[in-house]
């Protein structure tokens, strides 16, 4: 069962190690607004970068008229570029998080509070999400640290239930979102339905994709013995096994397989998955894991 007890999203101390980081995207976007960020891209702030020729249609105000005076060239002057990144959370609340000690959504509330803090620091657009059958809560974009408030209120008043259905849920998401950016995907990924279609959605969009898969620890090396009657908590599906050796062999086996497949799958289309147990700190795992997947720096 679940820890049901209230537990501290993030710690004080946390937060100011948290403050050192920033989100990376390994994808250069165009924002709507100028914001805190760098770009790659050449455009118009205070920034000085480079020169390039005159071509024909430039803006004559960009002209450096003193390197004229030297070089009888006509140069326009480039400047730094901010960018507006937005960064997206979506958090998978269908009744199967609610395992665990401690359960698995709370973990992934608190990665969800420790990433949107950093970006929430660096002037990101901060979006979180919950879903199950489809999205159910969302937090419009907030931007600022003055908000964390708002993303910790909201995510402390996620609850777990329904099913899940990933495929109408992205889409729902992938259609309703305007800005490109960062979308870090929290679940266990345990759909009947599967997985890959919900993925195609956010490929299609073209956003950096992080799948982060967390499971509790009771799943991956599972204490049970005898005739036991499991039940579905998201769909009441009852199957009655008899847990042997064996059995349990052949589960550890096709929960290696499936993990293996959502990495491969993931992998081919450019997206970072990682997988974690809820008895991993989530400190560790934002700032060693993540850092080393790029997501962080």
């Amino acid at each position: 069962m679940a820890d049901t007890q209230p537990q501290l999203l993030l710690d004080p101390q946390f937060l100011v190690r948290l403050e050192q980081l920033e989100l990376v995207s390994r994808k250069i976007f165009m924002g709507l607004m100028k914001g805190e960020r760098r770009s790659k891209r050449k455009g118009q702030s205070v920034e000085f970068a480079d020169y390039r020729n005159y071509v024909k249609g430039d803006d004559l105000r960009h002209l450096d008229w003193n390197l004229y005076a030297r070089l009888d060239r006509l140069f326009v002057r480039l400047f730094m570029e901010e960018e507006d990144l937005h960064f997206y959370v979506l958090i998978d609340t269908s009744m199967s998080m609610d395992f665990g000690k401690p359960s698995k959504l709370h973990y992934v509330k608190q990665v969800a509070a420790a990433l949107a803090f950093v970006g929430l620091c660096n002037m990101d657009r901060v979006v979180i999400e919950a879903f199950n059958e489809r999205l159910t809560r969302s937090l419009p974009a907030v931007r600022g640290r003055r908000s964390l408030w708002r993303v910790l209120d909201f995510l402390n008043k996620i609850e777990p239930g329904g099913g899940s259905n990933f495929k109408e849920s992205l889409r729902t998401f992938s259609l309703k979102s305007s800005g490109k950016g960062i979308v870090v995907v929290l679940s266990d990924f345990f759909d009947k339905n599967g997985y890959e279609d919900a993925l195609r959605y956010l490929v299609a969009r073209q956003f950096d994709i992080y799948c982060i898969q967390v499971l509790a620890h009771e799943e991956i090396e599972p204490e049970i013995v005898g005739d036991l009657k499991l039940v579905d908590v998201e769909d009441d599906d009852v199957a009655e096994i008899t847990v042997s050796g064996p059995l349990l062999k052949r589960y550890k086996q096709n929960l290696a397989s499936f993990r293996a497949t959502l990495s491969e799958f993931c992998t081919r289309r450019g997206i970072s998955c990682l997988f974690t147990d809820n008895q991993v700190p989530f400190d560790r795992l934002v700032l060693t894991y993540l850092r080393q997947r790029g997501l962080v720096k």
